[in-house]
């Protein structure tokens, strides 16, 4: 059974800054692909980023075009945990945060669908104010 634990939401304004972790139990997190993933009231679930597992070469990173230069996904395999670094905060990113862990991708690709992921925290609250 793996279990991600989300924390580091909270209440910032535009143009702020927050950094969410999410800490993953047992022994093979390094194994794991990580995604972010939000949802927003009345809206789908989405991808915000995720990071690949890595390998020699290091890893692959993805973000959705509504984050990709704001936003900063990485890992911390040591750790078993993996973070989301927030910059430059919209209203548009208020929504509820949740990790997930992909056994299935490779080293150089990661997947931006939901249905690819085997695990998922609980999330975490977001939320921007004008």
């Amino acid at each position: 059974q793996v279990q991600l634990v989300e924390s580091g939401g909270g209440l910032v304004q535009a143009g702020g800054s927050l950094i969410l972790s999410c800490a993953a139990s047992g022994r093979s997190f390094s194994r794991y692909a990580m995604g972010w993933f939000r949802q927003a009231p009345g809206k789908e679930r989405e991808i915000v980023a995720a990071i690949s597992r890595s390998g020699s070469s290091g890893s692959f990173e993805y973000y959705a075009d509504s984050v990709k230069g704001r936003f900063t996904i990485s890992r911390d395999n040591a750790k078993n945990t993996v973070y989301l670094q927030m910059n430059s905060l919209k209203p548009e990113d208020t929504a509820v945060y949740v990790c997930a862990g992909d056994l299935r991708l490779s080293t150089t690709t990661v997947s931006n669908s939901a249905d690819s992921y085997d695990y998922w925290g609980q999330g975490t609250q977001v939320t921007v104010s004008s």
